[in-house]
């Protein structure tokens, strides 16, 4: 509890304060005073500072996942980046197969009309 220096210093650094009001304070408001004050000092302060630690470190965790979320973004963002490389391909060889199926074809009757030919010249 509050020693009874310090409740004779506040007293007689306040009352005259006090008194020059006109205001008549009993010693037992200034002995409530200073246990609230204590009790906020040795309580409440280290249990404000420990859960400020505790944000703290929590804050610095989510951070950190954030990075490593981040980095993985930009992973899966690289890796994904050829997919319209591979789309393109796949337009151009469909173009090639589709040219390919008409040289084909054309090659076909090229051959038809040259085996016609070599007949009817008697070539067989």
């Amino acid at each position: 509890m509050a020693s009874l220096a310090t409740l004779t210093f506040v007293t007689t650094t306040l009352s005259p304060v006090l008194q020059a009001e006109g205001v008549d304070v009993p010693a037992a408001v200034y002995v409530i005073w200073i246990i609230v004050l204590a009790v906020a000092v040795l309580v409440v302060l280290p249990i404000t500072v420990a859960l400020l630690h505790r944000t703290l470190k929590a804050a610095r965790g989510i951070e950190r996942y954030f990075a490593e979320m981040r980095d993985a973004g930009v992973g899966v963002a690289g890796n994904t980046a050829h997919i319209k490389a591979l789309d393109n391909t796949i337009a151009v060889a469909t173009q090639i197969l589709e040219t390919a199926g008409s040289i084909n074809s054309h090659a076909a009757t090229i051959e038809t009309t040259m085996a016609t030919r070599a007949r009817s010249n008697g070539r067989s």
